[in-house]
């Protein structure tokens, strides 16, 4: 089978790093490049954090190009992150792998975006799985890139699940107005991985566990990232809980098995108004609305098969 081509966009945490990982080191997929956006933490870290985990696995043929520095409205998220939160804690500020010589490539995100799908002959999957910063800013630019992008997957945002407010998932909620512009679109094809799906299917210590005993840079790098999720969560939640999702990593495998999650139609928006559910994905699965579905929805995803590709994919690697 032919490796599907896809570009990531990201904003390069922990969970960043083993989507990269995944995407870079599996035989059926061709990462093309990777974008890089203000969200867990600055553009210039999610650059740097990036480029480590291509420096890690040595896919400096891997373009990395740096994207929107804040959201595209707005001069900050919709309330200043203060203090120790479950996202500082997940992801810190550099991620603790080994630096690197790698440096980002010439020209912004938005054009190399914009341009790769102008002069694109075969199929690319746009695969966001940070703030719709980018995306929006490049639709605004070139209203035509709509047209062109034949399948975005994307991760973020929850109908059950929340973990920035009370009502909104963290890559939505960072920027509310470019995910509005993104779902409003016309896509052809929007797949959406919210919280539902990637809570659905964590990784455990026991995962990791297997990781380690791979011998493999990118096995023990993963364990340690994991790690750090699940130690988080644990704190988080209060539950002492020894498994952790690894949300934009499921995003990733279930383009290489689309298997992995359970999905159906629904029409999407995103509030962008309201004080008390700013960011919230509004996913219309009783059909109350007058709009036709514009994504398929993950509402559930097996976390066995997740887990096996991830550890087969990372325990091959050199």
């Amino acid at each position: 089978m032919k490796p599907r081509n896809i570009i990531l966009d990201v904003d390069t945490g922990t969970d960043d790093a083993i989507a990269i990982m995944l995407a870079a080191l599996h035989a059926d997929i061709n990462l093309l490049g990777c974008t890089t956006v203000n969200g867990n933490v600055d553009v210039e870290h999610t650059t740097q954090n990036t480029l480590r985990v291509l420096g890690l696995l040595d896919r400096g043929d891997i373009p990395v190009h740096v994207g929107v520095s804040r959201p595209i409205v707005r001069w900050d998220t919709p309330r200043p992150r203060k203090g120790a939160t479950l996202v500082s804690a997940a992801h810190g500020t550099l991620l603790p792998l080994p630096e690197t010589t790698l440096v980002a490539s010439s020209g912004s995100a938005v054009d190399f975006l914009i341009e790769t799908y102008r002069q694109a002959t075969d199929e690319i999957v746009l695969v966001p799985t940070a703030p719709l910063s980018n995306i929006a800013a490049a639709l605004l630019l070139y209203p035509k890139l709509v047209d062109l992008v034949p399948e975005v997957v994307i991760m973020g945002g929850g109908h059950a699940v929340a973990n920035m407010t009370a009502s909104a998932e963290f890559n939505i909620w960072a920027d509310p107005e470019a995910a509005a512009i993104v779902f409003a679109a016309g896509f052809r094809k929007i797949t959406l991985v919210p919280l539902d799906a990637t809570h659905a299917a964590k990784i455990s210590e026991a995962d990791c566990a297997q990781l380690v005993a791979s011998g493999t840079k990118a096995g023990h790098a993963a364990a340690k990232l994991i790690g750090r999720r699940i130690d988080a969560h644990s704190e988080g939640t209060g539950g002492g809980q020894a498994a952790a999702p690894v949300h934009d990593a499921l995003v990733v495998a279930s383009i290489i098995d689309e298997t992995i999650l359970t999905s159906r139609p629904a029409h999407v928006a995103v509030e962008t108004a309201n004080v008390l559910t700013i960011g919230r994905t509004v996913i219309d699965i009783r059909e109350r609305g007058a709009q036709a579905p514009n994504a398929r929805v993950a509402f559930d995803a097996d976390e066995g098969k997740f887990a096996k590709l991830l550890i087969s994919t990372l325990s091959k690697a050199s």
